[in-house]
C-alpha cells in the first residue's frame, strides 16, 4: 500500500480471541493502547497497512439488509462518533469470538485501529482497521549480563506478515464503504470465516475485480477443464493461456464477444467455457460482466501464476510464449516414446 508515511494512528484497542470450541477464552482490554513512541508507531503502521493491494477493494454485504451486517454497523458507528471506539471494538470482538468456531481457527490478537490522512483516491480520509495477529515467531535476544552477554528466547510478531486485516476507508458509506482485505493464514480452506462470516464483504464490481477474476477464470478452465474434455495435449492448453495473457496485455477494453472469437475460436469449446463462468461466477459469488476497462495492475499480478511451462519427465522444461504452429508432438516408432519437435530460426 502507498502513503503509509503520511498516515497518523489516532487510537488503538487490542483484545484476545480464542477458539471457543477449544475452551480458549476470550479476553477484553479496557483501555487503548499508549501510543507516545513515534518508532513504535511506525512499526504498527506498517505491519497492520503494508500488506494491503489498494486496488483489490470490497464491500460490506448481507443477504437481506446492509444495516444488519454487524461489522458495518460497529464500524459506521465509529466513524460517526471516535470516542465509541471502545465498547464497538468490543462489541466487534465478541462477534469475532462466536464466529471462530472452525478447528483451524487459531487464537490471536484483535486490533481494532482509528487512523487519519489515509491516502485513498487521490485525498486523504480517515479510515478504520481490523487486524487479526494469530502466528508467532521465536527470535533469540541478545542482552548485557555483567561483564559479557547473554541470549534469550522470546516469542514475538513478524511485522512482515500481517495475517489478517480490513482496512475500511471512510466513503461510499450506503453502498457498505470501500475495504481492503487480506487473509494470509487461510486462502484455501474451509476456515475462511475471516471474510465470509465476520467481515462478510464481497468484491467492488470495478475494473481492477473484473480483470482479476476473468484471467482467473481463464487459467482454472484451460488447466482444470480445457484438456480434459476435449482431450488436448498440454501444448494447447499453454498456447491458449498464451492467447488469453496477451489479449489483456494488448487491449484496453474487455469484450467478452471478442475474446471467444480471438482466444476461444470453437464454438464448442465457447459453449463449454460459458457454462464453466456460471459455475465460476456462482462459486464465488462474483458475476463478470461482458465489457470492462482491463486493469494493467491486475493483469500483471495474475501474470505471474500463468505458468506456461511444459515440463516433460525431470529432464526438460520448455518455456512456451506463443506459435504453437511451431511445435509438433509425436511418438517414435523405435523406442516408442513421445517427442516434440520445435522449429526456430535463431537459437541465442
Amino acid at each position: 500500500m502507498t502513503g503509509i508515511d503520511s498516515v497518523q494512528l489516532k487510537e488503538v484497542m487490542v483484545h484476545k480471541i480464542g477458539n471457543p470450541t477449544r475452551s480458549e477464552a476470550l479476553k477484553l482490554s479496557v483501555n487503548p493502547l499508549t501510543l507516545n513512541d513515534e518508532i513504535v508507531n511506525g512499526l504498527l503502521t506498517k505491519y497492520f497497512l503494508g500488506s494491503f493491494n489498494e486496488n483489490e477493494l470490497y464491500h460490506f454485504t448481507h443477504l437481506h439488509d446492509l444495516q444488519l451486517n454487524e461489522v458495518y454497523t460497529y464500524v459506521r458507528t465509529v466513524f460517526d462518533d471516535p470516542s465509541q471506539l471502545v465498547k464497538q471494538s468490543v462489541l466487534l470482538a465478541q462477534f469475532l469470538y462466536s464466529e471462530s468456531t472452525h478447528v483451524k481457527v487459531k487464537e490471536g490478537e484483535l486490533y481494532v485501529v482509528l487512523f487519519n490522512e489515509v491516502h485513498y483516491n487521490g485525498e486523504y480520509i480517515p479510515a478504520m482497521g481490523i487486524f487479526k495477529s494469530e502466528n508467532k515467531e521465536t527470535f533469540l535476544k541478545v542482552f548485557p549480563q555483567g561483564q559479557g552477554w547473554e541470549v534469550m528466547q522470546e516469542e514475538g510478531i513478524n511485522i512482515n506478515k500481517l495475517d489478517k486485516g480490513c482496512l475500511i476507508f471512510k466513503t461510499d458509506t450506503a453502498e457498505g464503504y470501500k475495504i481492503c482485505v487480506t487473509d494470509n493464514t487461510n486462502k484455501q480452506t474451509d476456515a475462511q470465516y475471516w471474510v465470509n462470516d465476520f467481515l462478510q464483504v464481497q468484491p467492488c464490481a470495478d475494473s481492477y475485480n473484473n480483470t482479476d477474476k476473468y484471467l482467473s477464470l481463464c487459467k482454472n478452465f484451460i488447466t482444470k477443464e480445457y484438456g480434459e474434455k476435449f482431450d488436448i495435449d498440454k501444448s494447447e492448453q499453454l498456447d491458449m493461456l498464451n492467447r488469453s495473457m496477451d489479449y489483456f496485455k494488448t487491449k484496453e477494453q474487455f469484450s467478452l464477444k471478442e475474446f471467444n472469437e480471438e482466444v476461444i475460436h470453437h464454438p464448442e469449446v465457447v459453449d463449454s467455457f460459458m457454462q464453466y463462468k456460471q459455475g465460476f461466477e456462482k462459486s464465488r459469488n462474483y458475476e463478470i460482466e461482458d465489457e470492462f476497462d482491463i486493469h494493467l495492475s491486475a493483469v500483471k499480478k495474475q501474470a505471474k501464476v500463468f505458468k506456461t511451462v511444459l515440463k516433460l519427465d525431470k529432464n526438460f522444461h520448455i518455456y512456451i510464449h506463443g506459435r504453437r504452429d511451431l511445435i509438433e508432438k509425436g511418438i517414435d516408432e523405435i523406442t516408442g516414446k513421445k517427442y516434440y519437435k520445435i522449429y526456430f530460426e535463431e537459437e541465442r
